[in-house]
């Protein structure tokens, strides 16, 4: 059950600290089970519906082309909330499943699915622990979907690497590692660094009974890198989008006044080796 009704989230205390996966996995499931709605009446509309969004610059799958072909291939994507990236990648000829640990983004994905006519298969689960069989799937991708709400990453990388077959593309959208040292706003009050790209304490919420009710990750590139080749993955780009000329929306730290300084999305293209187990 969820621990809030539904607009009912409130931390009663937040700061940095550590957190270990069952509590990041506990509380995240909570918080967006309370916030879906409002998440999407937020970004409902800058998302689509049937679009395939990569991060707040407005990068989209249909102008990157970062999963390449997709017609006839098996996708899977990962934390797919209202799973807009799903259905786009169904318009395109894909077979794809999308996955989410919470059951309020996922009931927005059905309603979106039964809206549009672009029917998905959905199913509720960790990304540290897919339900699916090694190498059942052609790609893997996740758009800010996960990879910063989870205590161990690394196991994400490896359940990701374990279902993709040999040659398969894993690519993921997340936070810029860099912006963990500078205030979370998306103005000048954004641009002086207040805290050491080394530390690696979550963000962590908890709520009056001092149980985290929310956590977020931080992970540096070179942590993200050594985390891709353990996995047996190989880094193929790196793209730190820029912010786009005329783009004035302000998504949460997102916005033109700091995103014309410096990055605040880092997408990592990924390959599982061909030969590979």
């Amino acid at each position: 059950m969820p621990q809030y009704p539904p607009g009912g989230y409130h931390p009663a205390e937040f700061g940095y600290s550590d957190v270990d996966d069952d509590s990041a996995r506990w509380a995240n499931r909570g918080y967006w089970d309370a916030t879906a709605d409002d998440y999407q009446a937020e970004h409902g509309a800058f998302l689509g519906d049937t679009d395939f969004l990569w991060c707040p610059e407005g990068l989209r799958e249909a102008d990157a082309r970062l999963l390449g072909d997709v017609r006839g291939r098996t996708v899977l994507e990962i934390g797919c909330g209202g799973a807009q990236c799903a259905r786009w990648l169904v318009t395109r000829g894909a077979d794809v499943v999308a996955l989410d640990l919470s059951a309020g983004q996922l009931r927005h994905a059905r309603t979106l699915s039964v809206a549009t006519g672009v029917d998905v298969a959905l199913v509720q689960a960790d990304a540290t622990r897919l339900p699916l069989a090694a190498a059942s799937v052609d790609l893997a991708c996740s758009a800010f979907g996960a990879i910063p709400f989870v205590a161990d990453s690394a196991a994400v990388m490896r359940e990701v690497a374990r279902v993709l077959r040999p040659g398969g593309r894993w690519v993921f959208s997340t936070t810029h590692p860099m912006i963990w040292s500078f205030p979370d706003h998306p103005g000048r009050e954004g641009l002086t660094v207040v805290r050491s790209y080394f530390d690696r304490r979550a963000y962590v919420e908890r709520d009056w009974a001092g149980r985290t009710s929310y956590a977020e990750t931080h992970r540096t590139a070179g942590d993200r890198v050594r985390e891709l080749v353990a996995a047996g993955l190989t880094l193929v780009d790196l793209i730190e989008p820029e912010w786009p000329a005329g783009h004035d929306r302000v998504w949460g730290q997102w916005g033109p006044v700091r995103g014309r300084l410096f990055p605040s999305t880092a997408i990592f293209v990924t390959e599982k080796v061909a030969g590979a187990t």
